[in-house]
């Protein structure tokens, strides 16, 4: 699986390092991704994800299950 939030969607970003001669180089910003488990109240079940640290805060802030199905709509995610 990608490194990719499945809640915000969220993927590595491509910058540069800059030294102090100006002289640039790529480098990769990676993501803060966590393995986490989140307990459904609807389903009455645990559901495992693969999140961000603003993921986690989005499911703090909306609850599981619209956060789940918010990103099922984005195409975040796919529930079967």
């Amino acid at each position: 699986m990608a490194k990719v939030c499945q809640i915000t969607g969220r993927k590595r970003m491509v910058g540069n390092n800059v030294a102090h001669s100006k002289l640039r180089t790529k480098r990769i910003f990676a993501l803060n991704l966590k393995t986490k488990k989140f307990w459904s109240e609807t389903e009455q079940r645990f559901v495992t994800l693969k999140v961000s640290a603003k993921g986690m805060r989005t499911i703090e802030k909306k609850g599981l299950d619209a956060a789940l199905k918010e990103a099922q709509q984005n195409g975040y995610i796919n529930l079967v």
